[in-house]
């Protein structure tokens, strides 16, 4: 047995092997240590190997699937060997003695779930593959459990906002690619070809040319071969539900990139959680696909006009009638998750519950369109979805004469298919009904002939049906005339067999193998029409989820006074009295109100420098517009009296920052790369939030950080911009960047305590009551005292002068400071080439190189 179990281990390679031995899976060596310490199981030993015990631990065969979700949870990866053959079937083979053939028939892994037990319903299950053909990238991602794959090319400096927006499961990458991502699964390069990814789409679509799925590059298909590759890998060959790919352009969505998603907690709070993100504050949708759905529009805004006034339109559609959309989220509650039941059917795993659920679905969709269709005024995205919620009337019809009303998840007992559907079966399910009634009365019959009341007819999986009495009267049957058979005898009780009770048994096991046999058949079939039918499905499925989004959108405007934005093509911010969503609801959960704030960007006033208190709500207000623009773009309402919103192409957040220890980086150079990534990346369509950049370093360089920032900001990006800080000294950049404006959040001290307003006011902050700050958090009195003491001495060598600001007024512009370090340098280099040293005395030499250090001491 040790030698299959380890060549199919070496084949299993770094992933947990559950070896199936009878009713459990068995893991071994270290497999089984690693295990039992996730799993909290018991650790024991089989046997030795090479002298040393073997270490063992097992997991029930029927149990199976919440121990993979905690493995899978925890990071691991599982090879499932089952057995492949019977017992008898490997006595046949070789004779008593031969061991029962096992292959990996499966390797379960997080980007590759289908089981409704191992998928959190109201979050997608997205497996990666990406690689990089001549400098540009390839991208291709699917949900399995649903079928929905996408393909996508980017630049490198792109790469890191379609990863992020993805939120993969699971990644895969070709060995040897440069920069590879963290955790990436290594295959090998030869799967990340682009002839044969584009064979591979061609023989699973069936299809002789790509043309009609769109314009496909070599770098897209190259990644499609890569992820088709690795399913099959994962699958030992059978590929899951992959819907035909769409091909996604990159300018086509808001782009953001990971630490802006982490900023603005779009997905996740900044614990780690849902509760607390974005989504939880906006989400309403009564179905798993339309909270799915939802994450994919937050993740993913759109950056044209058209299509998102069309999603706005449905919102609106439904926002103004709340009856309407009342009775459809009514309807909507009871209908199962398409998708994921038909992404099971077709990867082979499905249920009789799965089918009974597409049978429930898709009738319910259609109930859904006869209510919709008659209805006046429709917006167009509407008119669009309709048509995919019907023409599935065969199918259903079928279906709901097939299958019982309620089927169970397992088809192993039968049960599932409905009476009148299949005559022949009836007639078996009647024989076996009939030969169990038989068995009833034989039991009334012996305890007649016995005289004994307890006698009993029982059912095991081991000796079958047997008759059961006390031990105290077994004597009378044990008699060589009785007409039993002794089977076995336990502890307080006595079995026994009898010619007529075995033949019964016989007729009941005879009709119920060909009644399974029978249901059997019939499932077959039936997942042979899903799947014929899988591409009609998905798209009800599609949807279903978009018209649930909509009207989860339209719901939370109206439970939250939220307004329609007006989408432009102007580079405009105009948002009065907008409110963060997140901060809103906890503040509402304590009884509390939100202090609504207005933001004016224009060409004019596009760079808002914001001073003020901490705790006075900077960093509230910069994501709060960051979010309303999200929401925007997303296609919904926003929290907000009203919003004209110029389109923003690229959405860019630097508000609080951490340490990354795996990569080396200590906060403040966690805070420059990600300011650097939005000056080298951000457009003048682009809209930007920075929180207090520079303040991780001292104060002079922390000063001079923030103020070059503001000047690129302002003269070299030219975008929309929210800049908060505490550098007072900044304020003086409004006297030379015509489109700055100064900005403060409002605080007053009142009888010794610091009042924060949470307002937002024109004007320069006075002061940052940082002390205050200090003894509202609960600062020693003592320390505080020390620190007021320090900054009143401070504050007098500043008056005296002028701060470490002095001399900043008459530095020159961002844009001038790096010519006129161009035109210095050119001198010196001028000079330098006009010098014939050979002809210089010693003190012309000495008095020339004093000519020079005074020129290069002017180079600023």
């Amino acid at each position: 047995m040790m030698v299959q179990y380890l060549a199919l281990k070496a084949e299993a390679g770094d992933c947990l092997l559950f070896y199936r031995m009878g009713d459990f899976f068995e893991l071994f060596f270290d497999d089984a240590r690693h295990a039992a310490q996730v799993l909290d199981i018991a650790l024991t030993s089989r046997g030795e190997h090479q002298g040393v015990p073997i270490p063992m631990c097992g997991v029930p065969v029927h149990a199976a699937e919440g121990y993979l979700a905690r493995l899978i949870k925890a990071g691991c990866r599982v090879a499932i060997a089952e057995q492949t053959e019977t017992p008898e079937e490997a006595k046949k083979r070789g004779g008593s003695k031969t061991l029962v053939a096992r292959d990996i028939v499966r390797f379960v892994t997080a980007g590759t779930l289908t089981e409704e037990a191992l998928l959190e319903p109201r979050r997608a299950n997205v497996l990666a593959a990406v690689c990089d053909l001549r400098g540009s990238y390839g991208v291709a991602a699917c949900d399995i459990s649903t079928g929905r794959m996408e393909l996508e090319e980017c630049p490198a400096d792109r790469l890191g906002a379609v990863l992020a927006r993805l939120g993969a499961s699971e990644l895969v990458a070709p060995e040897g690619m440069a920069d590879l991502p963290l955790d990436a699964i290594v295959r090998p390069a030869r799967d990340f070809s682009s002839d044969a990814g584009e064979a591979r789409l061609k023989a699973l679509h069936e299809v002789a040319t790509l043309d009609g799925f769109g314009a496909l590059s070599r770098p897209m298909l190259a990644a499609a071969g890569g992820l088709i590759g690795y399913l099959e890998h994962v699958g030992r060959g059978t590929l899951p539900l992959l819907l035909p790919p769409v091909a996604r352009i990159g300018d086509a969505h808001l782009a953001m990139d990971e630490a802006t998603r982490t900023s603005l907690e779009v997905l996740a709070s900044s614990q780690g959680g849902r509760r607390g993100s974005l989504i939880e504050a906006v989400d309403r949708c009564v179905t798993g696909a339309g909270a799915r759905q939802l994450a994919e529009d937050l993740s993913a805004p759109l950056t044209n006009g058209a299509e998102i006034e069309a999603r706005l339109a449905l919102v609106q559609w439904l926002h103004d009638d709340p009856l309407q959309r009342g009775d459809l989220r009514e309807v909507m509650r009871t209908v199962p998750d398409l998708g994921r039941a038909l992404g099971r059917v077709v990867a082979g795993r499905g249920s009789p519950r799965d089918m009974g659920q597409l049978r429930d679905g898709l009738s319910e969709a259609r109930r859904i369109h006869d209510h919709l269709q008659g209805r006046k005024d429709r917006p167009a995205l509407l008119d669009a979805l309709l048509p995919a919620l019907t023409g599935h009337g065969a199918l259903t019809d079928h279906f709901s004469r097939a299958l019982v009303p309620s089927p169970p998840t397992e088809r192993s007992q039968g049960g599932y298919i409905a009476e009148l559907f299949d005559h022949g079966l009836d007639e078996l399910r009647q024989i076996s009904g009939d030969a169990r009634r038989a068995i009833a009365a034989l039991e009334a019959k012996y305890r007649a002939e016995t005289g004994i009341a307890a006698l009993k007819i029982r059912h095991n999986g081991v000796l079958g049906y047997f008759i059961e009495v006390p031990a105290r009267h077994a004597d009378p049957l044990i008699a060589p005339d009785s007409g039993f058979t002794h089977r076995q005898t336990m502890a307080g009780a006595v079995r026994f067999n009898a010619v007529a009770l075995h033949e019964e048994a016989s007729r009941i096991a005879q009709a119920g193998g060909f009644a399974l046999a029978r249901e059997e058949e019939h499932f077959a079939q039936l997942c042979e029409m899903a799947v014929v039918a899988r591409h009609r499905i998905a798209e009800t499925a599609a949807a279903l989820a978009r018209l649930d989004v909509a009207a989860s959108q339209a719901e939370r405007a109206a439970e939250g006074g939220w307004c329609r934005p007006q989408i432009l093509e102007d580079r405009v911010l105009e948002i009065a009295g907008g409110r963060h969503p997140v901060v809103e609801a906890a503040l509402a959960s304590r009884g509390e109100r939100f202090v609504a704030n207005n933001c004016t960007l224009s060409d004019a006033d596009r760079l808002w420098l914001i001073g003020g208190p901490n705790m006075g709500g900077k960093s509230t207000f910069l994501r709060q517009n960051a979010v309303i623009v999200l929401l925007a773009q997303a296609g919904g309402f926003v929290p907000a009296e009203a919003a004209r919103i110029g389109l923003v192409d690229r959405l860019f957040s630097r508000v609080g920052a951490s340490d990354n220890l795996a990569r080396g980086r200590s906060t403040f150079m966690v805070e420059m790369v990600e300011t650097a990534a939005i000056l080298a990346q951000a457009s003048e369509r682009s809209f930007v939030i920075l929180d207090e950049v520079g303040r991780g370093t001292s104060t002079y360089d922390g000063l001079a950080l923030a103020w070059a920032v503001v000047e690129a900001v302002h003269s070299v990006t030219r975008c929309r911009c929210l800049f908060a800080t505490h550098y007072h000294e900044l304020a003086r950049l409004a006297e030379s960047c015509e489109a700055l404006s100064l900005h403060h959040v409002r605080a007053r001290e009142w009888q010794g305590e610091l009042v924060l307003l949470h307002e937002l006011a024109e004007g320069p902050a006075d002061r940052s009551y940082g002390l205050a700050v200090a003894k509202l958090a609960g600062v020693p009195a003592p320390v505080v005292a020390r620190a007021k003491a320090v900054l009143d001495r401070l504050e007098k060598g500043r008056e005296q002068t002028g701060g470490i600001a002095a001399g900043l007024g008459d530095l020159p512009l961002f844009a001038a400071a790096a010519e006129h370090k161009d035109e210095v340098v050119d001198q010196l280099r001028a000079r330098l080439d006009a010098i014939d040293v050979d002809a210089l005395s010693p003190r012309e030499a000495l008095d020339l190189l004093y000519e020079l250090k005074r020129a290069a001491g002017k180079l600023p």
